[in-house]
């Protein structure tokens, strides 16, 4: 496709877009009476419409049925979880047997830790990428502490200081070089700052070649690129739900586990009633028997009024399917690369964008380097309708998701961002 800057363009690419109809499933943050041009869906998604309708609905269920309600509400109580199964096993390429909902991130990442993090001799050490999301090196270094080791066993894969990536191959030559050592291979599948997705299935591959088990951070990956969890042998993984899946400010996560590792009772796991054989929970047995998929790994009944925006949220994920998603996203985001490079090219800034131009290596993100007046221009695009993210020191992030984010979106923008780069880089 030739793109151009122009809003006639734009405007022809949203009238044949065959996902156009999704964007008006979104409640859209205002800005003068009119819709924002929100490109931060990689910190929150939008509220999906149903979402409000959904949780009247429970809260009705409540006040009809009382504790009855586990069992005769519209959406059953007792088994709310299971409405999650296909629609997350469809968007990480799993077997529904692999995958529940539960918790938040960082809570799963240290649940699933407990099974698949355990050092032994000298196989010890975590491999994951410098600049991490913080949360995950807090949680591996405490991790390390909580089996007597110390930071030294984190091996953190620091980024290119110029391209500021790290490239698969580094990653892949870290693995072999400390192949004897490495307990657990622990990375983003996207990293937050840059965007850059890894290759996943290579780096899986080559992790288990070495000995060591694989598990990943989906937050940035999950409902914005195709994964095939299952397929790539990966141990597991979690993801949050509020950024691409919509699940609401610290809305309910998700995990993976391979189901190689259902059923056994000799895992080391943290362990909780609901984790338990469903046919017999009820009859609280003193002996723990864990249900034989990934819902082994819960440990609390569902939090229903909770999991209810992730819920409107999953059903729009599976009326436009992450394939047609995919493809939508693919010519927003070099849309939204080609306008940045007009916009460089019209204002003489030196604009620098770090997320990977290789589409495959990418999603539904650009970060870009504005020298000098970055926070200046990030102001401006803020008071000027523009929801972006700013990350010292001077990276604008932009995500232009496919659900609700359309071509005129990425023209308007373009407009205010050459605006404020000639008023603020003189």
């Amino acid at each position: 496709m030739e793109y151009q800057f122009n809003a006639e363009f734009a405007l022809k690419c949203d009238a044949e877009d065959e996902l156009k109809n999704f964007r008006a499933q979104f409640l859209f943050p205002q800005h003068k009476g009119e819709n924002a041009i929100y490109f931060t869906g990689n910190s929150l998604g939008l509220q999906a419409k149903n979402a409000r309708e959904y949780i009247s609905e429970e809260l009705d269920d409540w006040a009809t049925f009382g504790v009855e309600g586990h069992t005769e509400s519209r959406r059953p109580w007792l088994k709310y979880h299971e409405f999650f199964t296909k629609p997350l096993a469809s968007i990480v390429g799993a077997k529904p047997s692999e995958v529940v909902a539960m918790n938040g991130l960082t809570t799963n990442l240290h649940l699933l830790m407990v099974s698949f993090f355990r050092p032994e001799g000298k196989r010890k050490k975590i491999v994951c990428e410098g600049k991490a999301f913080p949360s995950d090196q807090y949680a591996l270094r405490s991790q390390l502490r909580f089996h007597g080791l110390t930071e030294d066993d984190l091996i953190e894969i620091q980024p290119d200081p110029v391209a500021e990536l790290i490239t698969d191959d580094r990653v892949i030559e870290t693995l072999e070089k400390h192949a004897d050592e490495i307990a657990l291979v622990m990375l983003g599948g996207m990293n937050y700052y840059t965007g850059q997705f890894f290759d996943m299935e290579r780096i899986t591959r080559k992790g288990k070649e070495i000995g060591a088990v694989v598990g990943w951070d989906l937050a940035h990956a999950a409902g914005n690129m195709p994964i095939k969890l299952h397929d790539w042998d990966v141990d597991f993984a979690a993801w949050c739900g509020y950024k691409y899946l919509n699940s609401g400010p610290g809305g309910v996560s998700g995990i993976f586990v391979h189901e190689k590792h259902h059923g056994q009772t000799e895992i080391p796991r943290f362990e909780g009633w609901w984790g338990h054989d469903k046919e017999t929970r009820f009859k609280m047995p003193e002996t723990f028997k864990p249900i034989p998929t990934a819902e082994a790994w819960q440990l609390s009944n569902a939090p229903v009024f909770a999991m209810v925006p992730l819920l409107a949220s999953l059903e729009l994920f599976e009326q436009a399917g992450m394939q047609r998603l995919r493809e939508k996203s693919k010519k927003l985001t070099a849309y939204l690369q080609f306008v940045v490079e007009q916009v460089r090219e019209s204002t003489g800034v030196e604009l620098k964008i770090i997320t990977p131009k290789d589409p495959e290596r990418r999603g539904a993100q650009l970060s870009v380097i504005v020298p000098g007046v970055g926070r200046k221009v990030f102001d401006y695009l803020m008071e000027n309708g523009v929801i972006s993210d700013w990350r010292e020191p001077d990276v604008i992030r932009m995500a232009p998701v496919p659900m609700y984010n359309n071509f005129e979106d990425i023209f308007r923008f373009g407009k205010i961002f050459e605006q404020g780069l000639k008023k603020f880089a003189k």
